[in-house]
C-alpha cells in the first residue's frame, strides 16, 4: 500500500474522532459580524477555533490520535515534535490520557508556547533547526523509549480529528439555514486541509474548497 493510499481518510473515520473527542474538545461556534458582510458583500461565517483548547484545532487531531493507542503503547509513551501549537495538543491530550509526552522543540520555539506545552506535563527537548533535524531526533528518542511518534499532519489519525471542525462547521450551517458556496481553510502541512475538505465534500458537495 502506498503512503497516499495509507493516508485516506473518509467521513466514517471523521465522524468516528467526533466520537472519541466529544466532551473533551469544544465544539467551537461558528460566527458572523454584520460589519465584515457589509464590507465584503457576502455572508461569511467564521468557525472560531482560536477557541479550542489550547487555541487551536490541533488539539482535536491530538486527542483523536493518542485516545487509539494500545495500553502498552500509552505505556511507553509519545514523542512529537513542533514549534507550538500540535507540542501544546500533544501535551495536554497525553495529560488528559495519562500518557508521558516528549516534544521535540526549537530552541527558539515562542517562549509562551514551550512554557505552555511543559505546564501540561510534556517533556520538552529543545534543538538548533539550523543544524539539526527535529525529525531525527523524535525517531531516536521513541526508539529508545519505544514510543510512538505522533507527526503534526501526516497521520490519518490526525487528519480525522482535524477534519471534525469541517464536520461541525458544515452541521452548523445548515442550522443557520446556510449552504456553503465556499469554505476556506488555513494550509500549512495539510492536515486541517485534508480533513475538512473531505468532510465538506461529503456532506456538501458543491461547496467549493479553497486552502
Amino acid at each position: 500500500m502506498s503512503e497516499t493510499l495509507s493516508l485516506a481518510v473518509s467521513l466514517a473515520d471523521i465522524e468516528a474522532a467526533a466520537r472519541r473527542i466529544k466532551g473533551v474538545a469544544v465544539e467551537t461556534p461558528l460566527v458572523e459580524s454584520p460589519a465584515l458582510n457589509d464590507r465584503l458583500g457576502l455572508r461569511v461565517l467564521m468557525k472560531l477555533e482560536t477557541l479550542q483548547r489550547v487555541g487551536a484545532f490541533k488539539f482535536r487531531g491530538a486527542y483523536n490520535r493518542l485516545s487509539q493507542l494500545t495500553d502498552d503503547e500509552k505505556t511507553r509513551g509519545v514523542v512529537a515534535f513542533s514549534s507550538g501549537n500540535h507540542a501544546q495538543g500533544v501535551a495536554l491530550a497525553a495529560k488528559l490520557l495519562g500518557i508521558p509526552a516528549l516534544i521535540v522543540m526549537p530552541a527558539d520555539a515562542p517562549k509562551v508556547k514551550a512554557d505552555a506545552t511543559k505546564g501540561y506535563g510534556a517533556e520538552v527537548k529543545f534543538y538548533d533547526r539550523l543544524t539539526e533535524s527535529r525529525e531525527k531526533i523524535a525517531a531516536a528518542i521513541a526508539q529508545e523509549r519505544g514510543a510512538v511518534v505522533v507527526p503534526a499532519f501526516d497521520d490519518p489519525h490526525i487528519i480525522a480529528g482535524q477534519g471534525t471542525a469541517g464536520l461541525e462547521m458544515v452541521r452548523q450551517a445548515e442550522a443557520l439555514g446556510v449552504k456553503l458556496d465556499v469554505a476556506i481553510t488555513p494550509c500549512s502541512g495539510g492536515g486541517l486541509l485534508a480533513g475538512v475538505a473531505t468532510a465538506v465534500k461529503a456532506l456538501s458537495p458543491s461547496t467549493a474548497m479553497i486552502g
